[in-house]
Protein backbone atom coordinates (compact mmCIF):
# COMPACT_ATOMS: atom_id res chain seq x y z
CA UNK A 1 0.00 0.00 0.00
CA UNK A 2 1.43 3.38 -0.93
CA UNK A 3 0.63 6.98 -0.27
CA UNK A 4 -0.96 8.64 -3.27
CA UNK A 5 0.71 11.83 -4.42
CA UNK A 6 -2.12 12.60 -6.84
CA UNK A 7 -3.66 15.97 -6.27
CA UNK A 8 -7.24 16.99 -6.86
CA UNK A 9 -7.74 19.90 -9.25
CA UNK A 10 -10.78 22.13 -8.94
CA UNK A 11 -11.70 24.89 -11.34
CA UNK A 12 -13.11 27.92 -9.57
CA UNK A 13 -15.42 30.50 -11.12
CA UNK A 14 -14.01 33.96 -10.52
CA UNK A 15 -15.62 37.38 -10.91
CA UNK A 16 -13.24 40.05 -12.22
CA UNK A 17 -15.37 42.93 -10.99
CA UNK A 18 -14.27 46.30 -12.42
CA UNK A 19 -14.26 49.31 -10.13
CA UNK A 20 -15.57 51.78 -12.72
CA UNK A 21 -19.36 51.71 -12.93
CA UNK A 22 -19.59 51.82 -16.72
CA UNK A 23 -17.10 48.95 -17.05
CA UNK A 24 -18.94 46.97 -14.38
CA UNK A 25 -22.18 47.40 -16.32
CA UNK A 26 -20.50 46.11 -19.48
CA UNK A 27 -19.06 43.17 -17.55
CA UNK A 28 -22.44 42.27 -16.01
CA UNK A 29 -24.11 42.46 -19.40
CA UNK A 30 -21.45 40.07 -20.69
CA UNK A 31 -22.40 37.56 -18.00
CA UNK A 32 -26.07 37.86 -18.92
CA UNK A 33 -25.24 37.38 -22.59
CA UNK A 34 -23.05 34.36 -21.86
CA UNK A 35 -25.70 32.64 -19.80
CA UNK A 36 -28.77 33.51 -21.85
CA UNK A 37 -29.88 30.37 -23.67
CA UNK A 38 -26.84 28.51 -22.31
CA UNK A 39 -27.89 24.87 -21.93
CA UNK A 40 -25.26 24.37 -19.24
CA UNK A 41 -27.18 26.65 -16.88
CA UNK A 42 -30.89 25.79 -17.06
CA UNK A 43 -31.99 27.61 -13.90
CA UNK A 44 -29.74 30.57 -13.07
CA UNK A 45 -30.04 31.88 -9.54
CA UNK A 46 -30.78 34.74 -9.37
CA UNK A 47 -32.75 34.75 -12.61
CA UNK A 48 -31.11 36.55 -15.52
CA UNK A 49 -34.13 38.86 -15.81
CA UNK A 50 -33.56 39.95 -12.23
CA UNK A 51 -29.88 40.57 -12.94
CA UNK A 52 -30.74 42.56 -16.08
CA UNK A 53 -33.14 44.71 -14.08
CA UNK A 54 -30.39 45.42 -11.54
CA UNK A 55 -28.04 46.43 -14.36
CA UNK A 56 -30.66 48.84 -15.71
CA UNK A 57 -31.20 50.28 -12.23
CA UNK A 58 -27.46 50.88 -11.88
CA UNK A 59 -27.28 52.53 -15.30
CA UNK A 60 -30.04 54.94 -14.34
CA UNK A 61 -28.47 55.65 -10.97
CA UNK A 62 -25.08 56.31 -12.60
CA UNK A 63 -26.64 58.74 -15.06
CA UNK A 64 -28.22 60.62 -12.18
CA UNK A 65 -24.96 60.62 -10.23
CA UNK A 66 -23.05 62.03 -13.20
CA UNK A 67 -25.66 64.79 -13.41
CA UNK A 68 -24.93 65.53 -9.74
CA UNK A 69 -28.53 64.97 -8.74
CA UNK A 70 -28.88 65.31 -4.99
CA UNK A 71 -28.59 61.95 -3.24
CA UNK A 72 -27.83 60.18 -6.52
CA UNK A 73 -24.33 59.09 -5.54
CA UNK A 74 -25.57 57.23 -2.47
CA UNK A 75 -28.32 55.60 -4.52
CA UNK A 76 -25.79 54.65 -7.21
CA UNK A 77 -23.54 53.03 -4.63
CA UNK A 78 -26.44 51.04 -3.21
CA UNK A 79 -27.43 49.87 -6.71
CA UNK A 80 -23.83 48.83 -7.36
CA UNK A 81 -23.72 46.84 -4.13
CA UNK A 82 -26.97 45.11 -5.03
CA UNK A 83 -25.68 44.15 -8.47
CA UNK A 84 -22.42 42.82 -7.07
CA UNK A 85 -24.33 40.70 -4.56
CA UNK A 86 -26.39 39.20 -7.38
CA UNK A 87 -23.28 38.48 -9.43
CA UNK A 88 -21.69 36.75 -6.47
CA UNK A 89 -24.79 34.60 -6.00
CA UNK A 90 -24.74 33.77 -9.70
CA UNK A 91 -21.06 32.82 -9.42
CA UNK A 92 -21.97 30.32 -6.71
CA UNK A 93 -24.63 28.84 -8.99
CA UNK A 94 -22.12 28.53 -11.84
CA UNK A 95 -19.64 26.91 -9.46
CA UNK A 96 -22.20 24.32 -8.38
CA UNK A 97 -22.74 23.33 -12.00
CA UNK A 98 -19.00 23.25 -12.73
CA UNK A 99 -18.35 21.02 -9.71
CA UNK A 100 -20.73 18.44 -11.18
CA UNK A 101 -18.70 18.28 -14.37
CA UNK A 102 -15.08 18.73 -13.30
CA UNK A 103 -13.62 17.63 -16.64
CA UNK A 104 -15.40 20.40 -18.55
CA UNK A 105 -15.54 22.91 -15.69
CA UNK A 106 -13.19 25.52 -17.21
CA UNK A 107 -15.19 25.71 -20.45
CA UNK A 108 -18.48 25.83 -18.52
CA UNK A 109 -17.29 28.69 -16.36
CA UNK A 110 -15.92 30.67 -19.28
CA UNK A 111 -19.16 30.19 -21.21
CA UNK A 112 -20.87 32.06 -18.36
CA UNK A 113 -18.63 35.07 -18.94
CA UNK A 114 -16.55 34.39 -15.84
CA UNK A 115 -12.85 33.73 -15.35
CA UNK A 116 -11.34 30.44 -14.18
CA UNK A 117 -8.92 29.85 -11.35
CA UNK A 118 -7.57 26.36 -10.69
CA UNK A 119 -6.78 25.16 -7.20
CA UNK A 120 -4.84 22.08 -6.17
CA UNK A 121 -5.89 20.15 -3.08
CA UNK A 122 -3.71 17.26 -1.89
CA UNK A 123 -5.59 14.12 -1.05
CA UNK A 124 -5.78 13.37 2.65
CA UNK A 125 -2.91 11.25 3.93
CA UNK A 126 -3.73 7.62 4.67
CA UNK A 127 -1.80 5.06 6.69
CA UNK A 128 0.69 3.58 4.25
CA UNK A 129 4.09 1.97 3.78
CA UNK A 130 6.35 3.11 0.96
CA UNK A 131 9.78 2.08 -0.24
CA UNK A 132 12.74 3.83 1.33
CA UNK A 133 15.79 5.29 -0.46
CA UNK A 134 17.77 2.02 -0.41
CA UNK A 135 16.92 -1.65 -0.75
CA UNK A 136 15.54 -3.13 2.46
CA UNK A 137 14.32 0.23 3.80
CA UNK A 138 10.79 1.58 4.07
CA UNK A 139 8.83 4.49 5.44
CA UNK A 140 5.53 4.51 7.32
CA UNK A 141 3.21 7.51 7.21
CA UNK A 142 -0.11 8.06 8.95
CA UNK A 143 -2.77 10.79 9.22
CA UNK A 144 -1.84 13.51 11.67
CA UNK A 145 -3.65 13.44 15.00
CA UNK A 146 -2.94 17.12 15.59
CA UNK A 147 -0.52 19.09 17.70
CA UNK A 148 1.06 17.51 20.76
CA UNK A 149 0.26 13.99 19.56
CA UNK A 150 2.73 11.13 19.49
CA UNK A 151 2.58 7.85 17.61
CA UNK A 152 3.22 4.22 18.52
CA UNK A 153 4.21 1.79 15.78
CA UNK A 154 4.32 -2.00 15.58
CA UNK A 155 5.19 -4.58 12.94
CA UNK A 156 4.58 -8.29 12.58
CA UNK A 157 5.71 -11.09 10.30
CA UNK A 158 2.70 -13.30 10.95
CA UNK A 159 -0.12 -10.95 11.98
CA UNK A 160 -0.16 -12.47 15.48
CA UNK A 161 2.97 -11.37 17.29
CA UNK A 162 3.51 -7.63 17.23
CA UNK A 163 6.89 -5.99 17.79
CA UNK A 164 7.25 -2.39 18.93
CA UNK A 165 9.08 0.23 16.93
CA UNK A 166 10.26 3.46 18.52
CA UNK A 167 7.48 5.96 19.22
CA UNK A 168 7.64 9.24 17.33
CA UNK A 169 6.36 12.80 17.69
CA UNK A 170 5.59 12.97 13.98
CA UNK A 171 3.12 10.85 12.02
CA UNK A 172 5.90 8.96 10.26
CA UNK A 173 8.74 6.57 10.93
CA UNK A 174 11.15 4.34 9.03
CA UNK A 175 12.74 0.89 9.03
CA UNK A 176 16.01 -0.28 7.47
CA UNK A 177 17.99 -3.49 6.98
CA UNK A 178 14.96 -5.63 6.08
CA UNK A 179 15.24 -8.57 3.72
CA UNK A 180 13.79 -7.81 0.27
CA UNK A 181 10.76 -9.96 -0.47
CA UNK A 182 9.75 -10.21 3.19
CA UNK A 183 6.06 -9.49 3.81
CA UNK A 184 5.53 -7.35 6.91
CA UNK A 185 2.40 -6.03 8.55
CA UNK A 186 2.22 -2.71 10.31
CA UNK A 187 -0.16 -0.87 12.58
CA UNK A 188 -0.06 2.34 14.55
CA UNK A 189 -1.97 4.29 17.17
CA UNK A 190 -2.01 7.92 18.22
CA UNK A 191 -1.38 9.10 21.75
CA UNK A 192 -3.29 12.30 22.39
CA UNK A 193 -4.31 14.37 25.40
CA UNK A 194 -7.19 12.08 26.28
CA UNK A 195 -5.09 8.93 25.96
CA UNK A 196 -4.25 6.27 23.42
CA UNK A 197 -6.43 5.56 20.41
CA UNK A 198 -7.15 2.03 19.22
CA UNK A 199 -4.61 0.34 17.01
CA UNK A 200 -5.24 0.93 13.34
CA UNK A 201 -6.20 -1.83 10.95
CA UNK A 202 -2.99 -3.55 9.81
CA UNK A 203 -1.51 -2.95 6.40
CA UNK A 204 0.81 -5.32 4.53
CA UNK A 205 3.99 -4.40 2.68
CA UNK A 206 6.50 -6.42 0.69
CA UNK A 207 10.00 -5.15 1.34
CA UNK A 208 11.71 -3.86 -1.81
Amino acid sequence: MATSTTKAHRSLAVLDLPKRINVLITYANGVVTGMTGNANFPSPSPALATLSAAITDLQSAETAALARTKGAAASRNAKRAALVTMLQSLRMYVQSIADQNAENAPALIQSAGMAVKKTVTPHARVFAAVAGPVSGSLKLVAPSAGHRASYDWQYSTDGKTWIDLASTLQAKTAMTAQTPGTVLQFRYRSVIKTGETDWSAPISYTVK
